[in-house]
């Protein structure tokens, strides 16, 4: 295996603290809220890189201007559906009390809105509802489910983050016969509509997992900055850029890298019949070793791998997964994959199942995951086709696959 790194042309905020600061003094947010007014400020359950400072630096202009923030855990049915759980996950972000300097009010409850215009009942988590203000933050990207004009960002905190497991369930379900767009966007216009939602922060990130853009936007706005958002993220988006692949080896998984564990954008696969995926790269077998530690034992999507590690299946939080799949109605996601002790019995065996598997023709790619896309590891024959690939370099020389004493690649300096 050799390793390479894709160069990819970035310009990421140095100094986020101070670009949030910019951004409230030009928003001018002290128009609308008044000393001592509370605001609900949303928390997502994904990995948004540098979520915790974008939090605390939320707070503390809102505590500038004499506002009385808090944070509201927004992330449907995950965390297990229990307020508890969803607290554990903002933990796992960084985002406690403590460091944010602001309260965290976690409930499931949530209270009726009212009915979009095709008849879909409306919710909205209980405790936002009874602040003065709202204020959503969240990741304008790529969705890993469908391809629309809006896909996953502040509307779809809206109507799924915001409505706990109750919209989550019901939406989910929706989304088989009317499409994610058409329900998400009709739920968040009627919030919007009819709750206290006074601005939006959309987060860009690049290629490498930084901070490309932060920006405030008016409630009134939403849709439309949304939209323009959504085509610069699709723009930094990471790819794997060669194609066929015989065997993608996935580090870990988890819900801190995707809603499907690994993005489903990257490995062009979904097991879940109302999914969309492209149709780049090929790649005929998925081995994932391992669960992220933020994921609280969710390994929904899953069952997009084709094998994995007995490792990893003995992390897997039964009852949260079943939960997180069928709110997402994609029980498939969830199905077990041949796994096995070791890595090497997991290659070893993959290799029985993938054609041309020899040492000078296997067509091998290693990630660490699906979100962390700058360097990863190909095999000696894929080396030629890297070559001819713009802004693909080679680092070094090949080096053998090493496993350590339990069978278990090792952690080399790749990663």
């Amino acid at each position: 295996m050799i390793k390479i790194r894709q160069e990819f042309k970035t310009h990421s905020i140095q100094d986020i603290p101070g670009t949030i600061q910019s951004e409230f003094k030009n928003f001018k947010p002290e128009r609308l809220i008044t000393p001592g007014q509370t605001v609900a400020i949303t928390a997502g359950s994904r990995g948004i890189g540098n979520i915790d400072v974008i939090t605390r630096e939320i707070i503390n202009c809102l505590k500038q201007i004499g506002a009385d923030p808090f944070i509201v855990p927004s992330m449907g049915s995950h965390g297990g559906a229990t307020a508890e759980g969803q607290t554990e996950v903002l933990r796992h972000y960084g985002i406690t009390e403590t460091a944010m300097g602001a309260p965290i009010k976690s409930s499931m409850e949530v209270v009726p809105v009212g009915h979009t215009d095709e008849g879909l009942p409306v919710y909205i988590d209980k405790i936002a509802s009874q602040a003065d203000h709202i204020i959503v933050v969240n990741r304008i990207k790529t969705h890993t489910d469908f391809e629309a004009p809006i896909e996953s960002g502040l509307m779809k905190m809206i109507a799924i983050g915001l409505g706990n497991q109750e919209a989550a369930d019901k939406y989910h379900l929706d989304f088989v016969n009317n499409g994610y767009y058409s329900v998400i966007t009709s739920v968040a216009r009627k919030v919007l509509e009819k709750c206290k939602i006074t601005f939006g922060v959309g987060i860009v990130e690049n290629q490498k997992e930084e901070t490309e853009i932060i920006q405030l936007i008016p409630a009134d706005s939403f849709e439309k900055t949304e939209e323009e958002l959504l085509l610069k993220s699709k723009q930094l988006f990471p790819r794997i850029p060669l194609s066929p692949v015989g065997l993608l080896i996935v580090d870990k998984m988890g819900k801190t890298y995707s809603g499907t564990g690994m993005d489903q954008n990257v490995i062009a696969r979904s097991t879940a019949s109302i999914h969309n995926v492209p149709s780049f790269p090929k790649i005929a077998r998925i081995f994932v070793r391992d669960l992220a530690l933020a994921s609280n034992g969710n390994a929904s999507g899953i069952g997009n791998a084709d094998f994995t590690t007995q490792r990893l299946v003995d992390k897997i939080d039964i009852d949260a997964s079943y939960v997180n799949v069928i709110t997402a109605v994609g029980t498939e996601l969830i199905r077990i994959p041949l796994h096995f002790k070791t890595d090497r019995e997991v290659i070893d065996t993959a290799g029985k199942v993938i054609p041309g598997f020899t040492a000078e023709k296997a067509r091998v790619v290693r990630i660490k995951n699906t979100l962390d896309l700058e360097e990863r590891l190909i095999s000696e024959a894929m080396i030629p086709e890297a070559e001819q690939i713009e802004n693909l370099l080679i680092i070094g020389s090949p080096k053998p696959t090493e496993f350590n004493e339990e069978g278990n690649l090792l952690s080399t300096e790749f990663f």
